[in-house]
């Protein structure tokens, strides 16, 4: 069950994809805070995302897989809840680390194409101001400087 702090931030977000990063920031919380583990990040953007759909958000199902039937208003088992939290509790919490986020996002990315990743670094250049800009531009140029020696 997410928290209802989760669900008042989502409700303030617009678009049903920055709606579910909220649930997603959510559940990497929880792993770094060791309320459960995750075998990779992708699992626990997976389980954020199964939550935001749960929680009525908007989002496409997973490529690949077939469309979940709306859900019943049936409970669901404890056995199995029980089970599958046992089971996540087992795990480690390297997967919320800011390197395996950092891997997980960079290849998604790559995954989507050249012109895709580009398009998304012009638009973050957009949203970014005039002083966060200049002080990228400064740290571009340092590391050019560094790559050419």
């Amino acid at each position: 069950m997410p928290e209802k702090k989760t669900i008042q931030r989502a409700a303030r977000r617009k678009s049903p994809s920055s709606q579910a990063g909220e649930f997603v920031h959510e559940e990497i919380e929880h792993v770094r805070e060791g309320k459960h583990g995750a075998r990779s990040a992708k699992q626990a953007i997976a389980i954020g995302l199964s939550k935001a759909r749960r929680a009525g958000v908007k989002v496409p199902p997973p490529p690949g897989g077939k469309k979940m039937p709306r859900a019943t208003n049936r409970k669901p088992s404890p056995t199995r809840s029980r089970a599958t939290h046992q089971a996540l509790e087992r795990e480690g919490s390297a997967a919320a680390s800011t390197k395996a986020l950092s891997r997980q996002a960079k290849g998604s990315a790559r995954q989507r194409g050249h012109a895709n990743l580009e398009r998304a670094a012009r638009k973050a250049v957009r949203t970014k101001g005039a002083a966060a800009r200049s002080e990228a531009a400064r740290k571009a140029a340092r590391t050019r400087a560094r790559r050419q020696h």
